[in-house]
């Protein structure tokens, strides 16, 4: 089952070819954070998220992948921007307490397991200095018949509602409310934005951003 949370072979294989659009809060990230800010982008994919960042004037930007074919394109298309190999996801190699922010988008997605996303959260509170931000975008459970039925299959496949398998070769993850509640536990929540995400295969989907502090 753990090895569904490091598929790394399909994200290098089709990832570069896909759209990804999750949209940036850069409004609340201007709050919440200063221009200076020490921001790291886990699995940063071809450095989207940093690179409208970067666009918005923000400066101290890290980006952290595993997948080689997705990495090369961040660093063809965003030059200027730090962009690093996760050689063991997920440990970071960086001391802890190092970032002023975090920021997960579309990730706990490709991570099925429980194990995986509690392992994950707890390396991304770790690289958190105190007060430090999560940015969380992600998934909620779907409600459409297409997905019920493939949340169904998944049940019965891997235990856990909400895991589905797509036809070209990846397992993923859409999240119950509670669930993340649990995951984020040990941190202070700030915010909790409902929003409407198209997926990378261009369905339209109810997804969630979450902010939250580490507490000290």
């Amino acid at each position: 089952m753990r090895d569904l949370d490091n598929q790394i072979a399909y994200w290098d294989r089709v990832g570069p070819s896909k759209t990804f659009s999750h949209q940036v809060n850069v409004e609340r990230l201007r709050r919440l954070l200063s221009a200076e800010s020490r921001i790291l982008d886990y699995g940063c994919g071809y450095g989207r998220i940093l690179g409208v960042l970067q666009g918005e004037g923000f400066s101290n930007l890290a980006g952290f992948d595993p997948a080689p074919a997705m990495l090369a394109a961040a660093r063809r298309d965003y030059p200027a921007i730090a962009f690093h190999d996760l050689e063991n996801p997920p440990a970071l190699p960086l001391e802890g307490g190092s970032a002023d922010a975090v920021l997960l988008f579309s990730v706990l997605t490709c991570v099925p397991t429980d194990a995986g996303q509690i392992e994950l959260i707890g390396e991304m509170n770790r690289v958190l200095r105190s007060g430090g931000l999560l940015y969380i975008s992600d998934f909620w459970l779907q409600a459409d018949d297409r997905n019920l039925e493939r949340y169904a299959r998944g049940l019965e496949r891997y235990g856990l509602y909400g895991v589905f398998d797509l036809p070209e070769g990846v397992t993923l993850r859409h999240h119950d409310r509670r669930w993340i509640e649990a995951l984020t536990g040990e941190l202070e929540q700030v915010a909790l934005d409902e929003v409407e995400v198209t997926t990378m295969n261009g369905h339209s989907a109810r997804g969630f951003q979450w902010f939250g502090r580490k507490l000290a």
